[in-house]
């Protein structure tokens, strides 16, 4: 087993830190006050990404990627996890669901999301459908030769800033011993189509800047040329490519509680109490002890899971332990650090409260912790026939 990087791979690592040092730190005061990525600095941060060439660095080169491995775009999305996720959104990352292009579609949506020619966002919750997938109620019915899709989604990121969302909805049911189960399709929907409203959705305490959006369809018609891999196919194409987002979720986490704790040593090797710095104290160094042991396992769990994809192992499992593990772990640590701090964590001249407030979305999207423990454990149960 060989743990270190590659020069190669540590040079992406401290290419891409450089570029959020110095590209997004800046600029994160002015989003965070405002709850705004000015026009001006997104457009800013996805020029010079382009020009580095990681714009799509989650693609591959026979697309125009860069063509990185799982553990080369998890170090990526590592050190992008360190800033505003408001900010990095431009560094552009488009859904690798759109691998599942074909024909015109190629041209059309793919080649300009890689190119950073158009911008995408993925809709799949609903008011009553979160981790419940398949409770979905907007819903897309034959009429003639075309789809009719009515309903909504909610918390839908991105959306604010896509040229076209991909689009799951309803296409049907089946009855199964277990009772009616809805058939799901992918849809891709261009902004500016009739039938189709984003609207602004609602003002929330975790990452500032990266707003969320309404989508409303009333009888919007879409042509098949407008589905994503096959009709009733949704889960396939979802099943195949989604498994990505929450790899980034747990890198990020990861990122972000690196950050947190150099805040929380530095502060702890300034502040004084009682004639010395309080990092001398147990109640603090433990702390701190424990914030990098759970930090360097999260990171270890992450990037053994990303490395497992890459050598074409069954990876379901450790990918949900691995988003589990880190969200939790970067709660428990951003907790720790604003205790560190005292009452200057709580208060919005230091970014501790941020990075507190930040973390604990982490839990809820891309899967709850509780949808990834029941992962794991049907994962572990299920060889057994219990």
């Amino acid at each position: 087993m060989h743990f270190g990087l590659t020069e190669e791979q540590e040079m992406i690592v401290s290419t891409v830190r450089s570029f959020v040092e110095k590209e997004v730190y800046p600029h994160e005061a002015v989003v965070e006050r405002t709850g705004e990525v000015p026009a001006e600095i997104a457009q800013e941060i996805k020029r010079k990404c382009l020009d580095l060439g990681f714009y799509a660095s989650n693609f591959p080169e026979s697309v125009g990627g860069p063509g990185l491995s799982h553990l080369e775009f998890a170090l990526v999305e590592r050190e992008l996890g360190r800033g505003s996720m408001a900010l990095t959104h431009f560094f552009g990352r488009p859904q690798n669901i759109l691998m599942a292009c074909r024909g015109e579609q190629v041209e059309k949506y793919l080649m300009p999301a890689v190119r950073g020619e158009k911008m995408d966002a993925l809709a799949m919750t609903e008011p009553d459908a979160g981790s419940d997938v398949r409770g979905m109620k907007c819903s897309a019915v034959r009429d003639g030769g075309d789809w009719v899709i009515n309903g909504s989604k909610h918390f839908i990121s991105g959306a604010e800033h896509a040229d076209f969302v991909i689009v799951f909805v309803a296409t049907g049911v089946d009855e199964t011993p277990r009772g009616p189960k809805k058939r799901i399709t992918c849809f891709l929907v261009d902004r500016g189509t009739p039938g189709f409203e984003i609207a602004r959705g609602y003002n929330s305490v975790s990452h500032r800047g990266y707003q969320n959006s309404i989508l409303y369809f009333d009888n919007c018609r879409l042509s098949d040329a407008q589905v994503l891999g096959e009709v009733d196919g949704g889960f396939d194409v979802m099943n195949e490519w989604l498994y990505a987002t929450r790899i980034t979720v747990a890198t990020n986490s990861v990122g972000r509680a690196r950050r947190v704790f150099d805040h929380a040593v530095q502060y702890a090797a300034e502040r004084k109490q009682f004639g010395q710095p309080i990092g001398k104290f147990q109640g603090v160094s433990f702390q701190i002890a424990d914030m990098i042991t759970e930090i360097d396992a999260a990171d270890m769990l992450t990037l053994s899971a990303a490395w497992r994809l890459d050598q074409g192992l069954p990876a379901n499992r450790e990918i949900a332990s691995a988003k589990v593990y880190a969200s939790e772990m970067l709660a428990r640590v951003t907790d720790a650090a604003l205790q560190i701090h005292g009452g200057m964590g709580l208060m919005d001249e230091l970014p501790i409260e941020r990075f507190w407030r930040d973390a604990r979305v982490e839990r809820i999207w891309d899967g709850t912790s509780e949808i990834q423990r029941h992962i794991i454990s049907r994962e572990i149960f299920r060889p057994l026939g219990a």
